[in-house]
């Protein structure tokens, strides 16, 4: 599915350089700097943050949320007490568009995370023309050059960068090129099968001074509290979130059973 997804990928940017090329798309980010910091949002000490996925559909699940509506799912999200989200803008994976971008932040004064299969710094920067505060690099799918290239590209505009490991091998990468926060994703990438442990495993091989966000498979009150117990940031939450009857109470729930 991975293989697909990339091959699937390629093509979408190399359709869009056709329709605007590189250094059109660079001219258009550098005109925007972002005002919502990300990393900052997120990473409040003694308190474990909490970051809503705007996700339509999955590759494992199929249709998460029949009534889609970016707008208000934006803003139910942020005022039930979401320190930033994250936006799906995949299209035929995952029902997405980059126009959301746009839908949440306008709605909205929290962080925007894009969150796609992001391969070249066109795509840092078009993330930036359509409002992303911030932008998911994979360390899985990017060489150590590519890699430093797409976050030399966040940082040339402000944007910030959340590199997702899946691996120690994909954390020492992230390590290699220094960046500040990194997302540890339960769910692996080709066969969509959650790995619990994985977070456990990674977190204390992770330098103090960074930013950890955990992703995937977070549907309970109790792996909320075990997470928070590991000592990571923030939780980016989404299948669960999108499959309840009312995402803003699911969110205020899991927040809860903190203090519970």
């Amino acid at each position: 599915m991975l293989s697909e997804i990339i091959r699937h990928k390629r093509q979408e940017l190399k359709e869009a350089k056709e329709r605007l090329s590189l250094d059109a798309v660079k001219a258009r980010a550098l005109k925007r700097q972002p005002e919502r910091d990300f990393r900052k949002a997120i990473h409040v000490e003694g308190t474990l943050s909490f970051i809503g996925e705007l996700k339509r559909r999955s590759p494992s699940k199929g249709i998460l949320r029949e009534r889609f509506d970016p707008v208000s799912l934006s803003v139910s999200l942020q005022e039930a007490g979401a320190s930033a989200l994250s936006v799906l803008t995949d299209e035929r994976f995952f029902g997405g568009q980059l126009s959301f971008l746009q839908d949440a932040r306008q709605f909205t004064e929290i962080p925007i995370l894009r969150k796609d299969f992001i391969l070249e710094p066109y795509q840092v920067y078009e993330s930036a023309c359509y409002g992303a505060d911030a932008v998911l690099l994979i360390a899985r799918i990017l060489s150590e050059e590519v890699l430093r290239e797409c976050l030399k590209a966040a940082r040339s505009i402000g944007l910030e960068a959340l590199v997702e490991v899946h691996s120690e091998e994909d954390l020492k990468k992230a390590l290699l090129v220094d960046v500040a926060v990194i997302g540890i994703n339960q769910r692996d990438l080709e066969t969509f099968t959650l790995q619990p442990q994985l977070t456990a495993e990674l977190v204390r091989k992770i330098p103090k001074g960074k930013t950890i966000v955990a992703e995937s498979g977070i549907h309970t009150p109790e792996e909320v509290k075990g997470l928070s117990r590991l000592g990571v940031h923030a939780l980016l939450i989404g299948e669960s979130l999108m499959v309840a009857p009312d995402p803003a109470a699911k969110l205020r729930q899991l927040k809860e059973s903190l203090s519970a």
